[in-house]
């Protein structure tokens, strides 16, 4: 028997280079098939606020996503800017980040959209979409400048695109056959309105160690520091978003906009039935009306304050309304796509059900209610110029200002 002659371990290991050149060993995850997900639908991303609502708004995304960064202002003296970031804006500059979730206070929320799709990333952003409503076309224009894609985290309008009533309503209303419609959607109560209103005599207290006020600010003016304008309490503040009705409204709403067809519209006639309202503070509140240029109407009834909302009953829009004709015409119309969710909508490039203009046009509802709570008076909106109608003070609401350096 011939002797074995003696192997070095660097000719071992030249061998060994030479046969992985010859067949390569794939992991199956790289190939995709049954239970594993191929590398085109593997993503990264970064979690940018992380309070209570952080992990949900991120799992929300519905994508094979790895969380390789996360954000926040109170990680002074924790951020590593590696994993671990403070500042938003070190996070966007990382190149192996697709998709970035935003979960901070509202007041953040376009500033952060908008620099995260410039970037490159595609956005799914808590709701409200803004803190003001110049905001959300900044948003809706930057979506479709950097052809990203952007979802606002309310999901309520997916099912009722599949569901049989819905869409009937919704092919009634888009049809435009309906000249006067006497639609009436009331949401009674569910709105939080006592709860996160803000406190009106709060003192200044010693700012956290952890926390980066100023940068929490940011857009919105520096105040003194109190634990209540912190956390979820933040929301009874108009600095930073607009009480319990932009933080629940959105997500009531935003189906009920796609049912009635008014994803490009806006109301056009607004009244609140509210007590003087506080500058700062977000408070109490009856009721209001928000009535559109054919006559639908939706109404907020907070059932927290005054009397109860009873102008008129809530009312559906049937098929009996129409005549015999138009109705014939509604049955004949094809039924609108089902809308794409986020998940979809990054995978294939398609458009998201939920993205920056329809968003816009729900957060605006709340918007426009807040303004006429704030003011004290009935306005009337042109829903094409987005601006209110011969009422500077109210237009003023809009489109504040925000504090230097920080500018849409």
């Amino acid at each position: 028997m011939q002797r074995a002659k003696n192997v070095t371990r660097r000719q071992l290991l030249k061998g060994s280079i030479g046969a992985a050149t010859a067949f390569t060993i794939v992991p199956r995850r790289v190939l995709g098939g049954p239970n594993q997900t191929p590398p085109s639908e593997t993503f990264c991303g970064a979690l940018i606020g992380c309070g209570g609502r952080g992990n949900s708004t991120f799992n929300a995304m519905g994508l094979e996503a790895k969380k390789i960064a996360i954000c926040d202002v109170k990680f002074v003296g924790r951020a590593d800017n590696k994993t671990i970031y403070r500042d938003f804006r070190r996070v966007l500059e990382r190149k192996d980040i697709d998709v970035v979730a935003i979960a901070t206070p509202p007041h953040w929320h376009a500033l952060i959209s908008i620099a995260a799709m410039e970037a490159g990333k595609d956005v799914l952003c808590e709701k409200p979409m803004t803190r003001f409503i110049a905001e959300g076309r900044a948003v809706a224009e930057a979506e479709k400048r950097y052809k990203r894609i952007f979802q606002v985290g309310t999901f309520g309008r997916f099912g009722k695109s599949r569901d049989r009533g819905s869409i009937e309503i919704h092919k009634i209303m888009a049809s435009g056959l309906l000249k006067n419609c006497k639609g009436v959607h009331i949401k009674s109560g569910g709105l939080k309105v006592k709860q996160w209103s803000g406190m009106v005599n709060a003192q200044p207290q010693p700012i956290p160690k952890s926390l980066d006020w100023d940068m929490y600010c940011g857009p919105s003016p520096l105040r003194p520091y109190h634990h209540h304008r912190h956390g979820g309490t933040h929301r009874g503040y108009w600095d930073y978003e607009g009480g319990g009705l932009t933080d629940m409204g959105q997500h009531h709403y935003d189906p009920v906009q796609w049912i009635y067809a008014k994803d490009h519209t806006s109301p056009v006639e607004i009244e609140a039935y509210a007590p003087p309202a506080h500058p700062e503070a977000c408070g109490m509140w009856g009721w209001v009306e928000l009535k559109y240029a054919d006559g639908m109407t939706f109404v907020f009834d907070s059932q927290e304050w005054g009397e109860p909302y009873s102008r008129k009953e809530s009312r559906e829009v049937r098929l009996s309304d129409l005549s015999e004709q138009d109705q014939k015409k509604i049955k004949e119309m094809p039924d609108p796509e089902p809308l794409v969710n986020f998940a979809e909508a990054v995978k294939t490039r398609k458009r998201a059900g939920g993205n920056a203009d329809v968003a816009n046009r729900s957060a605006t509802l709340m918007h426009l209610a807040n303004i006429a709570i704030r003011t004290g008076r009935k306005l009337r909106y042109d829903p094409v110029k987005e601006e209110i109608i011969g009422d500077e003070e109210a237009n003023r609401l809009v489109n504040p200002p925000m504090r230097a350096p920080w500018h849409l």
